[in-house]
């Protein structure tokens, strides 16, 4: 059976789409295809794959049947055009940013984000000409706006901020985006396209790191990037698809393309493979695609029952002894719920926070209280993990900027699993009493 990305129900789609057993031996779960290159057959064929004319595989540093299989079921799952694979979730937010930005342009972005994202971008791409400009508010259309110029290329953010679970409004954002020609791309990691399908309210491209909820067990590094394919790339903001270069071209028979021009609304993702992914090289394992895939299977059985369970913990630790605050965007209190209901009418993740008054050494003393919870600095795994976000995942942060988003050193970070939610209450209700 082959599933295309416009049909089944998700369940459905996140165990078949992009995958015919009759292409791979009638092998019934995708095969891992460990094999750095593949044979042309002839030399007329090899041609013809080098030149990009006919669909094949000729070298698994572009493409391998693996990981192409996972780029298809997550096109489908996520409603785009096409997906590249990559190896880590900071490989397809750095080549996004990047391919969208090179040449000397400009991203708007929220000082919100994961640790890295924040370093790639206020720190890292200004050294290869890529420049930010930072907004304290995402969601405030008159902010952003006044952050548009000529050079401005992308808006850039995630659609549940971690640790904040702050929500993206992102069909505002992404009509605004238009308006000025520029892109939004978004980083929907946290929510997994389980949750939300940002593509459907407006995003152009998506970004993964597929080592959280897609893969789920804490056990393969990868990411991903998801082409929307509405944004025309042509449009006299991205000279770097539109001008012609040799690598997409057959100068023998005078033949000279644009991205642009070969690809249409494929330019991007097609950019991203053909000029990132195979010049810079970070490359999606076989093994680690099939362990993405087989993580997939179980998307939905697993997102639902985190779901629940944090809400059920956030809401416990709404009123526990020593907490101060909690963040978590799924509590009715909070001042985006009214996006809850638009964006996320299955919940907004497995993702929550929260701050405990006393000092760094009570922060300390919970983490290593804990004995159900996992003190790892991952999110989406089928086990409950814990972590001190200032010291840990936005350790590079500018002080400044982790304050403005709520990450002090009495902040503490939860990614629920698929424990026991009973289990789980008790564990955290006595590692805070042991703490004070």
């Amino acid at each position: 059976m082959s599933i295309t990305s416009g049909t089944g129900e998700f369940a459905t789609r996140a165990i078949h789409a992009g995958y015919d057993p009759a292409d791979y031996g009638h092998a019934a779960v995708p095969p891992i295809y460990a094999s750095a290159a593949f044979d042309l057959e002839n030399a007329q064929r090899g041609d013809a794959l080098a030149g990009g004319l006919i669909d094949g595989f000729e070298y698994s540093r572009v493409a391998n049947p693996t990981v192409d299989v996972l780029e298809k079921r997550l096109a489908a799952l996520e409603g785009g055009i096409g997906a590249v694979a990559v190896g880590s979730g900071m490989a397809a937010v750095s080549y996004a940013l990047m391919c969208v930005g090179e040449g000397g342009g400009r991203i708007i972005a929220p000082s919100n984000l994961y640790g890295a994202s924040v370093d790639a971008l206020g720190d890292f791409l200004p050294q290869f000409g890529i420049h930010t400009d930072f907004v304290k508010h995402i969601n405030d259309l008159a902010e952003v706006e006044s952050k548009i110029g000529p050079d401005t290329r992308a808006i850039f953010a995630e659609t549940v901020a971690n640790p904040s679970t702050e929500i993206l409004d992102i069909e505002p954002l992404s009509q605004l985006a238009h308006e000025h020609g520029i892109a939004l791309i978004v980083d929907n990691t946290v929510p997994t396209p389980y949750l939300l399908r940002p593509i459907e309210f407006g995003a152009d491209i998506v970004v993964h790191s597929t080592t959280k909820g897609i893969t789920g067990h804490g056990n393969a590094i990868g990411g991903a990037v998801i082409d929307g394919g509405h944004l025309d790339w042509a449009n006299g903001r991205f000279p770097q698809f539109t001008t012609r270069q040799q690598v997409i071209s057959d100068d023998r028979n005078g033949e000279w393309h644009s991205f642009a021009e070969r690809y249409g609304n494929e330019a991007f993702i097609k950019r991203i493979r053909i000029k990132f992914l195979r010049t810079f090289g970070a490359v999606a394992s076989p093994f680690n695609a099939y362990l993405s895939l087989i993580g997939l299977e179980t998307l939905p059985q697993r997102v639902s029952q985190q779901v629940a369970s944090a809400q059920r913990i956030a809401e416990h630790l709404n009123h526990a002894a020593h907490v101060m605050k909690v963040n978590y965007s799924g509590l009715g209190y909070t001042p985006q719920y009214e996006l809850v209901g638009k964006y996320f009418p299955r919940g907004v993740g497995q993702i929550l926070s929260f701050l405990v008054d006393g000092s760094a050494d009570n922060v300390r003393r919970i983490i290593d209280g804990a004995t159900v919870f996992s003190y790892v600095p991952n999110i989406g795994d089928a086990r409950s993990l814990i972590v001190d976000p200032a010291r840990i995942t936005h350790r590079e942060v500018p002080l400044d900027a982790r304050i403005a988003a709520g990450v002090s050193d009495n902040l503490i970070r939860l990614s629920i699993g698929l424990e026991n939610v009973d289990d789980l209450i008790a564990d955290l209700d006595q590692a805070i009493a042991n703490a004070y």
